[in-house]
């Protein structure tokens, strides 16, 4: 809390104060603004500042050249699981959020965890979540319950469609706050990114005088993918391209609109992704070139992600960190930046980046970066040094290759990114020293007996959030044994543990 509020000091010393009676006034428009646009399944690779060149990104382009490029940021294997590290400040095995969820589960992020949202309410901030949300669809699940004034959004994956009662075909519901306002067919849903943006960039305006925090989580790139008629066929990279295109597009109407209200200068914007692209969807899945791996897995493909971050005057034009940084550590840096302070309790893994986007240090203020796949630690990273402690999967959908079905494999990102060549008997001491922390970790918050894993929030009675079809009968199997996937917890095995 100490360091927090050192860092806040520092940052309102360059902002400043006219009379002591536009004090408070002055104090509140101090306070930055905050966008968070998160993106779905898109790779390291497939925006123009991490390399795409099939498809165009001029607005992310933007971004890169006037603000930092993040290239050690990390989110989750998984959907629901970056979101609630995002939302919370933790590992998503600390808030018992380990792989996704589904419509109608009884589980979802419980409400005694305290979101963004919720730690910025009460330093005067409008709040609003514009898009996917995933942590749950029963009432005290949503982000209305969750801190947010506002939600609207589809808010699941938008491949859990369902047959409507009555209805032909299958649709995913569009919520306003916690109330279904249309159900949308496939072809309704190429309009998403674009009604998505209105909302949001007429939140801005209607908050201009500030703060806000906006959390933009679109539902583009998962798939199906469904491109808005405006951006079909303009990309060299297929409708998959082409939808990056649009939320490229979106980008640059929440940049243009920042700027139209005056508000750039007062505005912190980030961009990132969930998780790693969906590789087993084909051209449909992106790209995590040149990392190995991609979503479901724990390899650097499947959850470091492309990340800006732009903020005029505070973030320094065309800057680059490595610094190894995440979704955790959000929640932390906004809470400083605005001036408020954490209590020590309930515990948070991440940590505060002030210091890193601000210019003042290349340095994670991290001991260390953890990544779990459910509630299996993997693998933990520090500095450049990576230590693979369990069998890794390729991605999801996939197996274990023949080179990753034992622990005790080291990699150094910052020779070989790749992950490729195993220096374990070359470094032994490093292999220990990255174990013991490893263990400890274990013992937190992984395996069967954590010490201080705390309950997701359940639901006796979920109910759909609008009537459905019955489901038909699936076809017997086959007899063959499919392939295990990080992807799917269904709320059933997550309610179980």
């Amino acid at each position: 809390m100490i360091r927090c509020l050192l860092l806040c000091a520092a940052f309102y010393a360059t902002t400043p104060f006219l009379t002591a009676a536009h004090a408070a006034e002055d104090s509140a428009s101090s306070k930055p603004n905050i966008v968070v646009i998160f993106i779905d399944d898109l790779g390291y690779a497939d925006i123009g500042p991490f390399g795409a060149t099939k498809q165009k990104t001029p607005h992310l382009e933007r971004m890169r050249r006037e603000g930092m490029k993040l290239t050690s940021f990390y989110g989750a294997p998984v959907c629901s699981v970056s979101r609630a590290q995002l939302l919370t400040g933790c590992y998503g095995p600390r808030v018992s959020i380990p792989g996704v969820l589904f419509p109608q589960g009884p589980t979802g992020l419980n409400p005694t965890e305290l979101t963004i949202a919720e730690r910025l309410g009460p330093l005067g901030y409008a709040t609003a979540c514009i898009g996917k949300w995933h942590l749950g669809d029963q009432k005290q699940f949503l982000p209305t319950a969750q801190g947010f004034d506002h939600y609207f959004g589809i808010p699941y994956s938008n491949d859990m469609q369902r047959v409507a009662k009555g209805g032909d075909a299958p649709v995913v519901p569009l919520l306003r706050d916690d109330k279904v306002a249309e159900l949308l067919t496939d072809d309704q849903q190429s309009r998403i990114v674009e009604r998505y943006t209105d909302e949001a960039t007429r939140f801005i305006r209607e908050h201009k005088d500030g703060p806000f925090f906006l959390y933009f989580p679109h539902t583009a790139v998962h798939t199906p993918i469904f491109p808005g008629e405006a951006f079909r066929g303009k990309s060299d990279n297929g409708r998959f391209g082409d939808w990056v295109e649009e939320v490229d597009w979106s980008v640059g109407q929440v940049l243009e609109t920042l700027e139209e209200a005056g508000l750039d200068e007062k505005t912190l914007v980030l961009f990132t992704s969930d998780n790693g692209p969906w590789l087993i969807k084909g051209a449909d899945g992106g790209s995590a070139e040149p990392l190995r791996g991609g979503k479901g897995s724990t390899w650097e493909g499947g959850v470091r992600v492309p990340t800006l971050a732009r903020w005029p005057g505070k973030i320094a034009p065309g800057s680059v960190c490595d610094a190894v940084s995440g979704t955790i550590d959000l929640l932390p840096t906004f809470v400083c930046l605005a001036g408020g302070e954490l209590p020590d309790r309930p515990e948070i893994d991440g940590r505060d980046l002030s210091e890193v986007l601000l210019g003042n240090s290349a340095q994670s203020p991290r001991e260390a970066h953890y990544y779990f796949s459910n509630y299996q630690l993997e693998a933990v990273r520090q500095g450049p040094w990576k230590l693979a402690v369990a069998a890794q999967r390729e991605t999801m959908g996939r197996g274990v290759s023949r080179d990753a079905k034992e622990g005790g494999r080291l990699y150094n990102l910052d020779q070989e990114i790749g992950e490729r060549t195993n220096l374990a008997e070359q470094y032994p001491e490093i292999v220990a020293k990255l174990g013991r922390l490893a263990d400890q970790m274990e013992a937190e918050l992984g395996g069967d007996a954590p010490a201080a894993r705390r309950p997701a929030g359940e639901v006796a009675n979920p109910t759909p959030l609008y009537p459905m079809e019955a489901r038909k009968p699936k076809p017997k199997a086959s007899g063959k044994k499919p392939v295990a996937l990080n992807e799917t917890v269904r709320p059933e095995v997550l309610s179980a543990r």
